[in-house]
């Protein structure tokens, strides 16, 4: 869950089951009673139907959890996130970085820092989009150092520049 629409979802679906719960958050469900075999299938079912999965081992709940954080941190309207991802981290989660990069990499054969990246890229896209920022203001909302490290890097990932992309986005030509 990384929006607060898939919260909502996720609080109506127990709801509906009569599953009562303490807290629904972006990527965490704390229920108040232990679920019944039949409860937690059903639950299952329910939240897969919404694009969702549950996630039993400790180390895929690591990697979910990393995710919305950063999710979060990147993508919050008005921030400022010259922060050091590692410390940020290993502060919330209350682990060493080098555990929780190793255990990252392992489970989605990729780095933390190739994530960030494509988070920052992701969010520079929809920046773009929306064509209300110029390239300065989102350079320096997402911690670039300029402009020209932005640039360099959206079209490492994007093949594109991001003037490039702005125009294709315009006449329809870019979805994503």
């Amino acid at each position: 869950m990384v929006c607060s629409r898939c919260v909502l979802a996720v609080q109506q679906v127990l709801q509906r089951l009569h599953i009562t719960y303490q807290s629904v958050n972006m990527g965490t469900v704390q229920v108040l009673q232990e679920l019944t075999a039949e409860q937690l299938h059903t639950f299952t079912k329910e939240i897969s139907v919404l694009g969702f999965e549950m996630l039993d081992d400790k180390k895929s709940q690591l990697v979910e959890r990393v995710k919305t954080l950063l999710i979060a941190l990147i993508h919050q309207q008005h921030n400022d996130i010259r922060v050091k991802y590692s410390s940020y981290l290993s502060q919330k989660l209350g682990l060493d970085y080098s555990y929780i990069s190793s255990i990252f990499s392992t489970v989605e054969h990729t780095t933390i820092e190739k994530y960030i990246i494509q988070l920052k890229i992701d969010k520079v896209k929809e920046l773009l989009k929306y064509d209300e920022l110029s390239l300065k203001e989102i350079a320096e909302r997402l911690s670039y150092s300029s402009v020209q490290a932005l640039s360099t890097q959206f079209k490492k990932i994007t093949t594109l520049s991001p003037s490039q992309f702005k125009e294709q986005n315009k006449l329809g030509v870019v979805t994503s």
